[in-house]
């Protein structure tokens, strides 16, 4: 384990010492020992749709004269999803560009653009949904409106950065002129890998079109499952409301100090839902959103010998 890996895990076990060490254990186990095993099992369950629509997604990215597999691109998802969580930077989802490029006859440049285009439709697809249900959300103070702003803020740059090449190639020189030297060579190669990505996508407004409906019913999704976890736990939240506070979490869960999001993901939750359930249902809520990611990951073990040895490969050709 590196440095980072440990400081990162690290973080999260002393964020969850805090949460744990304030709120009531006891209370927190009659939470989970009480909740409908019913609306648990489907909210559990959600993992399998998402897996097939992601998978499904995938197959559409693809040039249309390769061939993906539905089978491969399943292995190609829960491959990724299990380095994701052993390795820093989203090692999976380069092997799986790896992949594609080793298998499916894309080049090493058009598949990194293509899982670069598909974290992108994801990251703007939960804005959206976090944008929208911030503008319903009803009590707003000074820190909603902050957040809407910067929420809003964050998707607008993101389409600018999708539709707009010019505008990418102006992101991409001004960020280049503000990091360390070292990093410049790793963003110019991503600048040239998001100008093939323009190109390839923006040749095709119908398979764009397609890609981008497609995120959006994703991530639709994984907020459903959310609140059917709300549901479960046998706590009340409007769904509205849920769509507005359950991307917030998500995105802090996104921060890169904590392992897989684990504690700053659990502390928003507990912090942002306080006004409809107790801390206690906060803390189970967040072991069941921890369960999203850790789902994929066991399913994905068989996978793992295979993307381990793209990824060693990776590190010797970089």
């Amino acid at each position: 384990m590196n440095l980072k890996r440990f400081i990162s895990l690290f973080v999260s076990v002393a964020i969850l010492f805090i949460i744990y060490s304030q709120i009531d254990t006891q209370k927190l186990i009659k939470i989970i020992q009480n909740c409908d095993l019913i609306w648990m099992t489907i909210g559990l369950g959600m993992v399998i749709p998402l897996i097939i629509f992601t998978s499904w997604r995938l197959q559409q990215l693809m040039p249309k004269q390769t061939s993906l597999k539905f089978v491969e691109a399943n292995r190609l998802i829960l491959g990724a999803s299990v380095l994701n969580m052993v390795f820093p930077s989203k090692m999976g989802d380069i092997a799986k560009a790896y992949f594609m490029r080793e298998r499916n006859g894309v080049s090493g440049s058009l598949s990194l653009a293509i899982v670069i285009f598909e974290k992108a439709c994801d990251l703007l697809s939960l804005l959206l949904w976090c944008a929208l249900g911030l503008i319903l959300y009803p009590a707003k103070d000074s820190l909603f409106w902050t957040m809407t702003t910067g929420v809003i803020a964050g998707l607008v740059l993101g389409i600018l950065m999708l539709s707009s090449r010019q505008f990418a190639d102006l992101f991409f020189d001004l960020l280049t002129r503000l990091v360390p030297k070292k990093i410049t060579d790793k963003l110019k190669k991503m600048q040239l890998s998001w100008r093939e990505m323009h190109d390839y996508f923006w040749g095709d407004k119908k398979q764009l079109m397609l890609i981008t409906t497609t995120s959006m019913f994703i991530w639709f999704l994984h907020l459903l499952q959310i609140w059917l976890f709300i549901i479960a736990l046998k706590a009340s939240a409007p769904f509205i409301i849920s769509i507005a506070l359950s991307p917030l979490s998500l995105l802090a869960g996104l921060l890169p100090i904590t392992f897989a999001g684990i504690g700053t993901r659990d502390a928003a939750l507990i912090y942002f839902y306080q006004p409809y359930f107790s801390e206690a249902t906060g803390a189970a809520l967040g072991w069941l959103c921890t369960s999203r990611y850790f789902l994929p990951a066991i399913i994905g073990l068989p996978f793992l010998g295979q993307m381990l040895a793209a990824s060693k490969k990776i590190k010797i050709q970089s």
